[in-house]
């Protein structure tokens, strides 16, 4: 890769990072009536937080609100503040978030085994065990996303209703230009950036930072293919990408297909699953669309799904 990709590819993790823990402003929030900074306020902290022993890992997790579970699985090299400090106020007003840091991330400590979106699906699904908490709603963003994919393909029965921001459940998913940059990725990348900052802040072995970056972009470096098993998922699925995302349109639009869509709602009723493709959106802007994405993903997390049309 030329040096004016690799510095690309750099300033595209500091901006995400970066933005990420950035206030945001009114237009960007939840429409809510309540005061925005009394919402933050009351959900800063978490409500419960701690270790989940889970398949030989101690894993991290944090809990904020009450309500319906919904999980939020964060994207490669994240954690909860990076991934989530900003959407957190904004979904736990009315719902039970349980956050979890995943294998090697954030306050999670990696052990001496591979890291893979089975393992840590199957990591989500004892913590939920852990929690006694029977089925949830799970979201999880790019990396996460294969992970909310996995889950559901894995653990069924504990997974009512899933949403996937800027993930893919194929390989190819990504465009070809976006899948061939996985292997130039370097912990070099990273120097000065929010990522590398928080990973020795969190009193991780800044040694073992070089490891860290070459397993987790591993996992996108071996070819897989879930479509037969991802179209055959029971839940309903909500899938939202960027109009310049790294994910292809064609491979959203393959699940919406096989999950119904492609119809006119209209003639043939609406598909329990829904599709979004957001304009002036890219892969980092996705996790920034808080003013649109909030909206649909609680409207479909509470809908009752009904398949008939709206008529005049």
């Amino acid at each position: 890769m030329n040096k004016l990709l690799r510095t690309g590819l750099y300033l595209t993790t500091v901006t995400l990072v970066t933005a990420s823990c950035q206030p945001k402003s009114p237009k960007d929030q939840n429409l809510s009536t309540e005061p925005q900074d009394t919402v933050s306020a009351r959900y800063t902290a978490p409500v419960d937080s701690g270790y989940a022993a889970v398949n030989g890992l101690n894993l991290y997790y944090e809990v904020y609100g009450q309500g319906k579970p919904l999980v939020l699985l964060h994207g490669s090299f994240m954690n909860i503040p990076l991934n989530w400090g900003h959407i957190i106020p904004l979904l736990a007003t009315d719902r039970k978030l349980i956050v979890p840091e995943m294998q090697g991330h954030g306050r999670t400590r990696d052990i001496p085994r591979e890291l893979s979106y089975e393992g840590m699906a199957d990591d989500v699904s004892a913590l939920l065990t852990h929690l006694d908490i029977d089925s949830a709603d799970i979201l999880g963003y790019s990396m996460g996303g294969g992970v909310a994919f996995q889950t559901a393909v894995r653990h069924p029965e504990q997974v009512r209703r899933l949403v996937i921001l800027s993930g893919t459940y194929t390989h190819d998913g990504w465009w070809p230009d976006v899948e061939a940059s996985f292997g130039t990725f370097t912990a070099d990348m990273f120097e000065g950036s929010p990522i590398r900052t928080q990973y020795d802040s969190l009193g991780n072995d800044p040694a073992h930072f070089p490891e860290f970056v070459k397993k987790v972009i591993g996992i996108d470096l071996k070819p897989y293919d879930w479509s037969a098993d991802v179209k055959n998922i029971q839940a309903p699925i909500f899938m939202a990408i960027g109009d310049a995302d790294g994910v292809q349109y064609e491979h959203a639009l393959e699940l919406f297909r096989a999950k119904g869509g492609g119809k006119m709602g209209d003639i043939h009723g609406l598909p329990k699953s829904r599709l979004a493709i957001l304009p002036g959106t890219t892969h980092i802007g996705m996790m920034q669309r808080t003013d649109w994405l909030i909206p649909m993903i609680t409207d479909f997390l509470d809908s009752d799904l009904r398949s008939n049309p709206p008529t005049f």
